[in-house]
């Protein structure tokens, strides 16, 4: 058993040595060294783990050689669009050497000999690299941002909160970010229009522009059912209220008859002539008395329904060109069952018996039913205008 264990082990880290060294031959020489000091911590100088001291000279050299020739190309390009890869380069050999650092030195006992890292100090490179493409995340966000194209802004954000995590508070980057999220931003006002001969209850406009409790506001989009001063609005959304019915109000009553046999205590069992039966031991035999019993039922239905349909229109405020157009609807219904029993209620179903502890109830006012279809307006609404973003 010991020696089966021993040689799943061999297996095992002969695999993960063949893994790490297609990683190296592939040309993934990062993730070649992020293996190689994971398996060396601990015991780094046991002889099962010389492959990966060798695997991570070899992959460290090559990493440091790669990149090092495309710093240099990228230098003689003098593309600006370089100068974040030239940054990102320097980021990485620095933090190359510092993830093996802790390990060395690193003993090749075959050869008798240290591996060999040769290690730079990369701090004038990342300081003078970090500078230049601060500059130019700096200067083309401003010009970005002077082109008051929206997604030119939404390009300097994002290039600006770049520069804020590499270089924070550089300059007055925080005063454009600001000015580049708002002027990236589509601003939507939201609206009603009510055409129907039914007044819309004022708590249900409130729910349905209260866009606030929708969590449909976006990184580039925002919702206001009030207009805000010094906002240059970009789309208008309007919910046209086209036809609100109201059924009247009905009382349904029915009436119907329930019988059913149940077991009424026993009783002695007696033969054709009306005798006594009895068992072997001279004992009365007695049997189960059935009993037939029946209940009248009187129930009555309260219903009352209300029906509110509604179109979205989206305009953009620019043109005043209508965008598009959506349908919306939604249906309510109020309903209540309650029962009268004459007789043994035994003879109905359990599941109907909390039917006779209900009674009647107001209806509720033609208000409430147009209020009540609002959660369902409000759900629909908010899957129209995820499934038909302004910005996309």
């Amino acid at each position: 058993m010991k020696k089966l264990i021993l040689l799943f082990f061999i297996a095992l880290a002969s695999c993960g040595v063949k893994q790490t060294r297609t990683m190296l031959t592939s040309g993934d020489y990062d993730n070649a060294i992020s293996e190689c000091v994971s398996k060396l911590q601990g015991n780094k100088n046991a002889k099962g783990k010389q492959e990966y001291v060798y695997l991570l000279e070899e992959a460290f050299a090559k990493a440091k050689e790669r990149d090092t020739r495309e710093i240099s190309q990228w230098f003689k390009d003098a593309n600006p669009s370089n100068l974040e890869k030239i940054f990102s380069a320097y980021q990485q050999l620095n933090y190359r050497q510092e993830s093996i650092r802790p390990l060395l030195p690193l003993q090749l006992l075959k050869e008798g000999r240290e591996a060999k890292f040769p290690m730079e100090d990369y701090s004038e490179q990342l300081v003078s690299s970090k500078n230049a493409l601060s500059n130019y995340l700096y200067t083309n966000s401003k010009a970005l941002i002077a082109t008051k194209d929206k997604m030119s802004c939404r390009r300097a954000y994002d290039d600006l909160m770049y520069l804020n995590d590499i270089n924070p508070n550089y300059k007055d980057a925080n005063k454009l970010i600001a000015e580049a999220k708002t002027k990236g931003t589509d601003f939507v006002t939201v609206s009603t229009k009510n055409a129907t001969n039914v007044v819309i209850p004022q708590r249900l406009e409130d729910d349905l522009l209260n866009f606030s409790t929708f969590g449909i506001n976006d990184k580039w989009t925002e919702y206001h059912s009030n207009k805000q001063k010094g906002i240059a609005y970009d789309y208008n959304i309007v919910i046209h209220f086209r036809d609100i019915v109201i059924s009247p109000e009905r009382v349904n009553e029915k009436e119907f008859q329930k019988e059913k046999v149940i077991k009424d205590g026993v009783k002695k069992l007696l033969d054709a002539r009306g005798r006594e039966v009895k068992d072997s031991l001279g004992k009365v035999i007695y049997v189960d008395n059935m009993k037939t019993i029946q209940a009248s039922i009187y129930e009555f239905s309260q219903k009352k329904s209300a029906q509110v349909t509604a179109k979205v229109d989206y305009t953009n405020l620019k043109t005043n060109q209508l965008l598009d157009t959506f349908p919306l609807s939604s249906n309510f219904v109020f309903q209540n069952v309650y029962a009268r029993l004459r007789g043994d209620r035994r003879a109905c179903e359990e599941s109907y018996f909390p039917t006779f502890e209900r009674r009647e109830v107001p209806f509720p006012s033609n208000e409430q039913m147009v209020y009540d279809c609002g959660e369902d307006l409000k759900a629909k609404l908010k899957s129209i205008i995820n499934q038909h973003p302004i910005s996309k």
